[in-house]
């Protein structure tokens, strides 16, 4: 009889959700911090604009570039593992079933139990059982170099394009601080709606990212008043 089950889990959303997030969080807040740069040391809003711009642009494409690479690096290391783990289960089969009724026997069951399941599992799917309990490879955590990398470059997109649009609105005379106020209202609303996805509670991801969203968009203006350059 099959089971259902009503239980709602979100590991499944953690792939696509952590590439979104990041990128999303990195558009509002490296641009908006550009923004405010530039803004700190010109007083015309293109050169502001242009910066908002390229960096949008730029980013976006590293940020899709550098998913990909790294996740892509991720699945190399996943295929070469069960490859290898293909391979010895066709060379020391015995080895591999001993090996695998031991993480069942440290997960709590006893030997002739263990046993038996490593032996169930194994004729069942030998490769699967042990991808899944001895490497941690499971579909739901399964790299998709391809999923990260157009989740990350859009979300970088959509968040970089919020702080260039305020930029093309906001008064010169009061940039940085227009700039400031909503890139911190966008990160509130991100880390809100990314807990809420993930199925945790709200404040804490609102809390860190406003945090170093401040510190970053400081640090930055800092800097461009420090230059004193007049970049019109």
């Amino acid at each position: 009889m099959e089971v259902q089950t009503t239980e709602k889990h979100y590991i499944n959303r953690s792939g696509w959700l952590r590439a979104g997030v990041l990128g999303a969080n990195d558009g509002i807040l490296s641009t908006a911090s550009l923004i405010i740069g530039v803004a700190a040391a010109s007083s015309t809003r293109e050169p502001i604009l242009l910066a908002g711009v390229a960096g949008l642009v730029a980013g976006a494409l590293s940020m899709a570039a550098g998913e990909y690479v790294s996740v892509s690096s991720q699945t190399d290391i996943e295929k070469s593992d069960l490859a290898r783990e293909k391979q010895e289960l066709i060379d020391t089969p015995e080895e591999e079933l001993m090996e695998l009724a031991e993480i069942y026997k440290t997960r709590g069951l006893t030997h002739e139990t263990a046993l038996e399941v490593a032996k169930q599992l194994t004729a069942h799917d030998a490769l699967g059982a042990h991808a899944r309990d001895e490497l941690g490879i499971t579909e739901m955590t399964e790299a998709k170099p391809l999923q990260a990398a157009l989740s990350s470059g859009i979300s970088f997109t959509v968040g970089g394009f919020l702080p260039v649009f305020v930029a093309f609105v906001a008064p010169l005379n009061i940039m940085e601080y227009i700039q400031y106020a909503f890139a911190i209202l966008f990160l509130a609303v991100l880390g809100a709606t990314s807990a809420r996805t993930g199925g945790s509670k709200p404040l804490k991801a609102i809390l860190r990212i406003t945090f170093w969203g401040t510190l970053a968009m400081g640090l930055t203006a800092i800097i461009g008043a420090l230059f004193d350059a007049n970049l019109a």
